[in-house]
């Protein structure tokens, strides 16, 4: 083929993509979000492990900053309201690691103490099912699933004793944390202004439309963040008087593990049934006690879905469930449990950018920058 030839389809093949980049980023305004976004999430995938603390600070300092502003609108001051809160954040710290780890830990050392009892149970009535069900199981294929079971748990052991050898530096670290975080989230609350005004210093000042993706995410993850802590503690509660008043074994576990399952949106509820139901069928086996608690503890899913959901998330995160899994995926991959946490605020920051984004060749208002230059 003509070199001529090959120039000309490659033109052709190039030229719609030439004019869309024309059209959508030649836009000053639409080149500063798409460069301030470039950024973000370079730092995030590059630096992120790093920065730990500095994100989680800023994480924790943005959740309470609406508690300060609460504070303020009450004609308090902003320092005393600053130190206010913070000295409350650090009496639920301290709550969380004096009071609430200990059980938390004590039960789950139990709970692992227990499972090879457990198992050998389960293997006694594995090996009875080829007698009662002998057309739809045989007796090799029950000790292929006990193989796999020994297998499984030798390397589930494994992984636990690779976490307590490391056990030393994940110590050092959690220390170093302990001392920065609270540092950098009281700092970060304090002087929020300067802070905002320095970084606004190296902004590029046609930023209208980032502004616009902005206002329409601060209230978005705020509130979802704000609503998705509440709703852990309240089902947290609800499970844990739940449990402990049926008498369950590890009611305090299972009721943590619970409220952190809203973390994961339509899977986290359906993940830890399996562990509720496990150690609801070992301590009572099908009887009444077990059916009882099961009953309850569905009361208490649909209640969250139906009653507390509503009320937290109402004119919240407006997302179709394929576009929340996706996220839940997505996300997840990339960042793990933070990913995971994050997912839905994430996805929200897409939906922002796509809802902002010009369609066409319209002039973008630039009555917002100046606005905001005013501002500033």
């Amino acid at each position: 083929m003509p070199v001529a030839a090959i120039f000309l389809r490659t033109y052709i093949l190039m030229n719609p993509i030439k004019v869309w980049l024309q059209q959508h980023f030649s836009n000053p305004q639409v080149f500063t979000l798409a460069l301030m976004l470039l950024v973000f999430f370079a730092v995030i995938i590059t630096m992120g492990q790093m920065l730990t603390p500095v994100l989680a600070a800023v994480v924790i300092a943005y959740l309470l900053e609406g508690v300060v502003q609460r504070l303020q609108s009450a004609h308090a001051p902003r320092l005393a309201a600053v130190v206010v809160v913070f000295l409350l954040f650090l009496a639920f710290v301290a709550f969380l690691i004096i009071g609430l780890l200990p059980i938390i830990s004590r039960q789950a050392t139990q709970l692992l103490a227990e499972m090879p009892t457990v198992i050998a149970q389960f293997q006694d009535k594995l090996l009875r099912l080829p007698e009662l069900y002998p057309a739809l199981i045989s007796e090799d294929q029950i000790i292929e699933i006990i193989d796999l079971i020994r297998v499984e748990v030798a390397r589930f052991g494994g992984e636990v004793v690779s976490i307590s050898v490391s056990s030393v530096v994940s110590a050092i670290t959690l220390v170093v944390y302990a001392i920065l975080l609270p540092l950098l989230v009281f700092f970060f609350m304090k002087d929020k202004d300067r802070i905002i005004g320095w970084a606004r210093g190296y902004l590029p000042r046609d930023r209208g439309l980032a502004h616009t993706v902005w206002q329409d995410l601060d209230m978005q993850i705020g509130n979802y963040v704000r609503g998705k802590f509440w709703e852990m503690l309240i089902l947290w509660w609800a499970t844990y008087v739940s449990f402990a008043i049926l008498g369950i074994n590890f009611a305090m576990l299972l009721a943590v593990l619970v409220g952190v399952s809203v973390v994961i949106p339509f899977i986290g509820a359906a993940v830890v049934t399996f562990p509720v139901a496990l150690v609801a069928y070992i301590q009572w086996g099908f009887t009444s006690d077990f059916a009882i608690l099961m009953t309850v503890y569905f009361i208490i899913q649909a209640l969250d879905g139906n009653v507390v959901v509503p009320l937290l998330f109402s004119e919240v995160v407006d997302l179709h469930p394929v576009a929340i899994i996706v996220a839940v995926l997505v996300f997840g991959g990339l960042w793990g449990f933070w990913g995971v946490f994050f997912a839905i605020p994430l996805a929200t920051l897409v939906q922002a950018i796509l809802v902002a984004w010009p369609t066409d060749e319209s002039v973008i208002d630039n009555t917002e920058p100046a606005a905001v230059a005013a501002s500033e």
